[in-house]
């Protein structure tokens, strides 16, 4: 029966793995190469940003050089604090994440230095992945790194959906929102992108810095209006007097492709599949549950106890991004995933035959920002006796924002280091006993996204 077994702790973490493993580069990236510029008929550039940004260098120089030899490749890989890789042809830079820094600041000026010098018979090859959008750090003339990090933890703190926080990133960078292309144009680009964003949408993952923004100014001032603590009238006055991104067919993107290789889909597929082997019907929600993380926990804790009640051997399994809205008050240790962790244990009560994890693919849910920081934890039928044992609250826990403690307490963090990939949340919830019969039976065909 699913519970604080070995066994069972032992598959949570292969069913996530097994996620994390089909979206990383050297697996996803190299079918979808373009061919580079024939010798001595232009560069390979290549503009790698993001968490993945030096695996997927790293990757696309593997396949070039094995494939395409004396190809002349050369560029810039941004990524995150940590998250770095060995690589030949392109210089690997790191800044903060989430919130900017000025490391982040020095490595995206020379990445736009990069791009002006492109000419039109070079190929600049983008690879995006989650995270790019704390990474460029390049604000529009006006506005200062201070005010982009002000305006990053504003809206952090908001549990505002990425697709509002990104909204306000395009339009006050000069990378993201489409501007890259402009830098990049005439010269020919291909994007191919690995996602961490519901929906998958271009123009959201890494706030697009190379795709048309389907954002307006007037969504962007909304947000804005909304949060609380309101941000400075001043920083109001110079966000709004900011010109607009490159919209759906502007002559900049004439010459740019885009392609997804990597999203969270396939990365549930991949752990449904070997859920099934497990002898656990594969239950998926789908890859783009957005929300608050309490709210998901207390839906999916539901849908658990429900099937619990009915006798059946299931894993419930999700994926897409989990938020958390902090209040005034100065919060403890965790992140998004551990959040839902603990407020889903709260809402299973300790009720026997349910286990779960929830963890980000990234390797880092939340936190400090370091490469050790947790990736998520897990839940057992024992946790809160577990936790009554050694004194701690959960819900005053919760209360708090400090799911990191309660867990790294009961020693039930997941820790993995960076994965060097990113395709946002992971969850499972397995529910029964395993059925070993199961696997001789047809996949389910997933359904929609649903809480």
């Amino acid at each position: 029966m699913a519970g604080n077994d070995p066994e069972t702790r032992a598959l949570l973490k292969r069913l996530y793995h097994a996620a994390v493993r089909a979206a990383l580069p050297e697996h996803c990236l190299p079918p979808h190469l373009p061919v580079p510029p024939e010798p001595g008929k232009g560069r390979l550039v290549i503009f790698a940003i993001g968490k993945a940004a030096a695996a997927m260098a790293a990757a696309a120089e593997d396949w070039y050089d094995a494939n395409f030899p004396g190809t002349q490749i050369e560029g810039l890989a941004l990524t995150r604090h940590g998250h770095g890789r060995p690589t030949r042809h392109v210089e690997v830079l790191e800044g903060g994440h989430p919130v900017p820094d000025a490391a982040g600041e020095a490595g995206s000026k020379r990445l736009l230095r990069m791009a002006e010098w492109m000419g039109p018979e070079d190929l600049a090859l983008v690879l995006l992945s989650g995270g790019g959008s704390a990474l460029t750090v390049q604000p529009m003339q006006g506005l200062t790194l201070d005010d982009e990090i002000l305006l990053t933890r504003a809206l952090l703190a908001s549990g505002k959906t990425i697709g509002d926080i990104n909204a306000v990133r395009k339009h006050i960078s000069r990378i993201k929102g489409g501007r890259l292309a402009a830098m990049i144009h005439p010269a020919r680009s291909v994007t191919l992108a690995i996602s961490d964003v519901a929906g998958d949408a271009p123009s959201t993952i890494a706030s697009g810095p190379t795709v048309p923004d389907t954002t307006a100014k007037a969504r962007v001032m909304a947000v804005l209006d909304s949060l609380s603590p309101p941000i400075p009238p001043d920083l109001r006055e110079r966000i709004a007097a900011l010109p607009e991104t490159p919209k759906p067919g502007d002559e900049i993107f004439s010459h740019a492709q885009y392609q997804l290789v990597a999203s969270g889909s396939a990365s549930l597929g991949a752990a449904a599949a070997l859920a099934r082997e497990a002898g656990y019907e594969p239950v998926p929600l789908g890859d783009r549950i957005e929300g608050e993380a309490r709210s998901l926990a207390e839906a999916h804790a539901a849908r658990a106890l429900k099937a619990l009640a009915e006798g059946k051997s299931i894993a419930i399994i999700s994926g897409g991004e989990a938020g958390v809205t902090m209040g005034e008050a100065e919060p403890g240790k965790g992140g998004p995933n551990q959040e839902y962790a603990l407020a889903l244990a709260l809402a299973l009560g300790g009720t026997g035959g349910i286990s779960a994890l929830a963890a980000d693919t990234d390797g880092i849910d939340g936190g400090s920002g370091a490469p050790d920081d947790p990736a998520g934890a897990i839940v057992t039928p024992d946790t809160l006796n577990r936790a009554k044992e050694r004194g701690l609250d959960p819900q005053a826990m919760l209360d708090r924002h400090d799911s990191g403690t309660f867990f790294g307490e009961l020693r039930d963090l997941v820790k993995t280091g960076p994965s060097y990939t990113n395709v946002n949340d992971f969850r499972v919830i397995l529910v029964g006993t395993p059925d070993p019969a199961l696997p001789d039976s047809p996949p389910e065909t997933p359904p929609g996204a649903t809480p």
